[in-house]
Formats: C-alpha cells, structure tokens, sequence
C-alpha cells in the first residue's frame, strides 16, 4: 500500500475545520500540523484535531510534511504558495489559486523546475451531481451543448460575516470569490474558454455590517459587485455568467445547460451533490441519479460536503505518476478566465484567452469510492 503524504496547513481560519474534519475519510494523506501567523489560533486547532502546532518556518521545514495546504486570504496566496514550493513541497491551494495570470504562470514554473505539483481548490466539480452531469452530456444524451447560464446572486457577506472587508477589496467581489465552483464546473463538463466579455458594476460604494460586535460599521467597496458577463468557450458553447452581491432575492435556477435535446438543470456548484434534471421536448424535468458516494449528503442534512477530495486525488496521482484533477492547467485557465472577467469589465473589451486546458478526467463512482477510506 502507498505511503500517506504527510500534509501540513498553513492558515487557521474557518476554512481549515472543513479540511481537519474531512481528512480522516480520505486516503492518500494525512494532516499532521497546522500553522499560521497567530500561534494561539494555530494551538486550538491543532488541540482540537489531534495534530502539532508550528510556526510557519517550522512547518515549511518540517521533514514529515511533503505537502502543504494553503489557507490564507487571496491575497497571500502567491506569496505563501511560492514560499511552499521554494522549500520543497507540493502545494494544494483553497479558491482562487491566484489573482492574475502572470501570478499563476510564475507558480507552474517554479513547480515544473522543482518537479513539484501545485492543485487548487475548489474540488466541487467532483461531486455526483456534477460527474453525472459530465457523463450525460459525453454521451450525447441532451445534445450539442448551443448555450446555458450560470447564475450566483445574493444581497452580500455583510449580512452574515462578522469581518467582511476583504470580500470587498481588490481580489474579493462575487467573481474571485464565487466564480471558481461556477467556471470550474462549466469547464470540467464542456471544456476551455475561447473568449469572455462582460460588463460590471456595483450597487454602493459602501457596505453596512449586519452582525457581530462591528453591526453598523461601515466599510468601503472597492471591486465590482454585479458582473454580467459571456463566456464563449472552444467547443461553441455560449455560457451566460451572472454573478452579484447586490440582489435581495432570486428565482433564477443556478445553472441551465441547453442542448439540441434536451435542457439540463444542475445544482449548486457550491457543494458536491445535489438535484439533477433534464427535461425533453413538451415533457416534464426528470430527476437523474446514480450510485455516487459524493452525492450522498453528509452537512446540514441536505448537502453533500467533501472537502479534500481534490486533495486525495492529488495525493494518489503524486504515488502513481498520474496527473490530477485540480491540478495547476486547469486552475490557471479559470483564473485568467476570471480575471478576464473582471477587465473586460473595465475596458468593454471582447478577450480571447492566452491559455488553455484538458477537462479533468471523469471521477465515476467506482473511482471516488477508490478516494475513501
């Protein structure tokens, strides 16, 4: 049997109980230290899941870590990721892998000569619902694939984060924070993008607090809250993103394919299962489903949460010389998609994108079973 990498998390934040928490039903790693820059925070979670507390130096050095999983905020992760590879390890990235292209591009190289791997989050596009989308569509089921939307909308994470300034700052907005489950998916089910435009906005220059000891404070916007944007993609599927934190409420489904045959209405890209439709000609939506173990829910009763999945198969595909799902192609195409986005935004331009990428391989049943302790 191959040997567990020994995995180390830089980063203590909430994000990181999702991952402490979930590891143990995967095979391929194991969590054995936590860091981050408030040593009493990376003490809790290290007391609370059974694993060391180090500095951030000792961690990068520890000789029982060959891979590191990078929690910080956005804005860090360049600089934390290429601190990882620089001391010898695989790095394994939470949403968004980077800011711009340029960031990302200067990573895969420093991986590629170090003959490291880089992945990044987010693995939802793993889940059941979204692999039996892929299969459905591969076979032709619902037809050529003409055009579809993808839609995220809420009123904004001032309702409910007691610290929301970051989501505001250059590097936050709906798109770098919510685009990667949306775009991810698209590109594991139909391919690469060719070309994007877009127009943005936002609804206030400020955002008021709704909760915690700063309810009432005020705090700047400073990135667009409301981007509607066109994602035309190689294969000549045109794809409607609309993605905004300035809508009170919502009936729009989340995310409609149209095929020559037949509509497909996915689930939430957020999460890892969910209902699955397809509705034929003048007939009713019919439910789809197989025997998929991330389709079954596991978080709140009604959502299925597997976290680390992407990680397990990057682990595995490290001891068996394959390439990964999540790996740095697929996360540097979604990022210059993104941030695409966001320019043509500015400039009302139509981008074609420098970059390109193979669809992940499909993860069928059998293979996420293989993941599972």
């Amino acid at each position: 049997m191959t040997k567990n990498l020994g995995v180390g998390i830089i980063g203590c934040g909430n994000i990181s109980t999702a991952y402490l928490s979930l590891a143990p039903m995967f095979k391929g790693y194991e969590i054995v230290a936590v860091a981050d820059l408030n040593m009493d925070t990376a003490r809790a979670q290290a007391d609370k899941f059974d694993v060391r507390a180090d500095t951030v130096d000792d961690l990068l050095a520890a000789t029982d870590v060959d891979l590191v999983i990078n929690l910080t905020i956005p804005a860090a992760h360049v600089a934390v990721s290429r601190s990882i590879l620089q001391a010898g390890k695989h790095v394994y990235s939470e949403k968004p892998f980077v800011l711009s292209l340029a960031e990302a591009q200067e990573l895969g190289d420093l991986a590629k000569a170090n003959g490291l791997r880089i992945g990044s989050a987010p693995d939802t596009f793993m889940g059941g619902s979204h692999q039996l989308a892929r299969k459905i569509i591969d076979a032709g089921e619902i037809g050529k694939v003409a055009s579809g939307a993808a839609v995220v909308m809420s009123s904004g994470m001032e309702d409910w984060h007691p610290n929301p300034d970051f989501f505001f700052q250059k590097g936050g907005g709906p798109i770098l924070d919510l685009g990667p489950y949306y775009i991810c998916n698209l590109v594991q089910i139909l391919g690469p993008v060719k070309k994007v435009t877009s127009f943005t906005g936002m609804a206030s220059d400020t955002r008021t607090i709704g909760n915690g000891p700063r309810n009432g404070e005020t705090v700047p916007v400073e990135t667009p809250t409301t981007i509607h944007s066109v994602l035309s993609f190689e294969n000549g599927a045109i794809i409607t993103l609309l993605a905004s934190w300035d809508v009170v409420a919502s009936n729009h489904p989340i995310m409609e394919l149209y095929g020559t045959k037949a509509t497909m209405n996915l689930p939430d890209p957020n999460f890892f299962g969910g209902e699955l439709t397809v509705t034929e000609p003048n007939g009713d939506p019919v439910e789809k489903s197989w025997d998929h173990p991330f389709n079954i829910p596991n978080f709140e009763d009604t959502k299925a949460n597997y976290r680390g999945a992407g990680l397990a198969d990057m682990a595995i595909a490290i001891a068996e010389g394959r390439p990964h799902r999540c790996n740095d192609d697929f996360a540097t195409h979604v990022v210059e998609v993104m941030t695409a986005i966001l320019e043509a935004g500015e400039t009302g331009a139509v981008l074609t994108m420098t970059t390109t990428c193979s669809r992940p391989d499909v993860l069928g049943p059998d293979a996420a079973r293989a993941l599972l302790v």
